[in-house]
Order: C-alpha cells, then structure tokens, then sequence
C-alpha cells in the first residue's frame, strides 16, 4: 500500500524519533508499505517520519547511483545492491566535508547543494531485528545521513547557508501551506485501476476531445506520477460521460 507523504511544515518532520521495538505492532507490512511508497516516488530513501510515524526507521536503496560512470570503481561496488532497513541506528560521522546537490521527497521541487563529512559509521538493527555496525563512505554515507537526519527531526534545508535558506524561503512556505503531499494518495488510489477500465477510458477520452486537468497537480514532486495521474483522471471522466450517453 502507498503511504501519503506528508511535506515541509508538518510538526513529525520536525521532532525526534523515537526507539521501537521487536513488537512494533505490523513492523513488516510497515516496511513493505515504505518500500513501495518510496518506489512510487522515485526516491532512494524514506524515513518514517515522511508517513507521518515518529519512530526511528527508515529504508535505503542507494543501488540507482551506482549506474554513475562518474563514480570509481569502489564506490560502484559498494552501491551495488545497496538496498537496507535501518531500525534504531546510531551514527558518528568523520572526515572532510563535500558538496553535493540534495532534494527530499516531503520537500517537492526544491534541490540544494549540501556539505556532509565524507564517512559515516552506524549501528542498526535490520529489518529481523539482527545488530549491525558498518561503514559507508561518499554517496552511500549521505543517503544514510540524509535519511538519519529525519529520525533526527532535521531536514536538509536546516543545513543550508542564511541566504540559501532566504532564497528558498518562498517555496517552503507555499509547501508547508499543504496538508501533506495527498497527491500521492490520490494518484495511488486511481493507479490502481484495472488496466481494462485505463485502457477504454483512454479511448473515450480521446474521442470526447477531454483537455488533460495538469494544473490541479503541479505540486506532485514526481513529474511522471503527476502525467499518469491527470491522464487518468480525464479518462474516468471521459468514461463516466461515455457511459451516460
């Protein structure tokens, strides 16, 4: 099931998470729900926090960049197949900080650079509950400190410059105007139409010459679930006039 991904302004984003146990009620089904939430955006992590649950898990699968042939061969590797659970984590962070361009999925449209130490170490327990301590260093790291900064209560907009954040001031507000990102509720309950009712409704919809309603969805951060979405919606209605003919 898709979550709705709650945005910039919402009280969760901004408090501590807190620890959970083995007996979290439906932990699972919790986590099943955040993979496809987060799938469904087109993201490569989300913290509890994001749906709206202060507690201190979220869910990693940084294995997209290692795509990049910008990248050595080494952090390639460690990218690879780098799909996590992280429950309870605890982390220290060292080295130098680097610059690189982030956005966050409860955050739509907005991407900055920002400087993170290059290694990060975090204890965890997975998804069996089963303790681990590990090492991550470039893009894996900032995935993981990204997402940890949620359970944190930090967002990475906390961590730009006095101007940037001046600059931006304009677009958090207009966010935080929204209730959550109900978009993605909206466009998980019509996507999961049957591909029988898409496909005649497509059809209605282009003989009745239906203009596509793109506006009411600017806001969705994912472009393409936004196109889906407003296809969709003309087709129902192009059906519903069909069948009332």
């Amino acid at each position: 099931m898709i979550l709705p991904i709650v945005a910039y302004g919402t009280p969760v984003l901004k408090k501590q998470a807190k620890d959970l146990s083995s007996e979290y009620p439906e932990l699972d089904k919790l986590i099943e729900n955040m993979w496809e939430t987060m799938y469904e955006a087109n993201g490569v992590g989300l913290a509890a926090p994001q749906v709206g649950l202060g507690i201190r898990l979220f869910v990693v699968d940084a294995s997209p960049f290692a795509d990049d042939e910008e990248l050595t061969e080494e952090e390639q590797k460690q990218l690879t197949g780098f799909k996590k659970v992280f429950i309870n984590p605890q982390i220290e962070e060292s080295g130098e900080e680097w610059a690189f361009s982030e956005g966050c999925l409860s955050i739509p449209d907005v991407r900055e650079d920002v400087y993170r130490q290059e290694e990060v170490k975090i204890n965890y327990f997975d998804e069996n509950f089963e303790e681990h301590t590990e090492t991550y260093t470039g893009l894996a790291a900032r995935v993981v400190q990204h997402e940890y900064d949620h359970i944190e209560g930090v967002l990475f907009t906390d961590k730009l410059s006095p101007l940037k954040k001046r600059l931006i001031k304009g677009k958090l507000n207009n966010i935080a105007k929204d209730e959550s990102l109900s978009q993605y509720e909206k466009a998980a309950g019509t996507l999961r139409r049957s591909a029988v009712l898409h496909t005649r409704a497509v059809d209605y919809g282009h003989r009745a010459g239906l203009r596509p309603y793109y506006l009411r969805y600017r806001r969705c951060p994912d472009r393409l679930v936004r196109l889906r979405h407003a296809l969709l919606c003309d087709a129902e209605r192009a059906l519903g006039a069909a069948q009332q003919r």
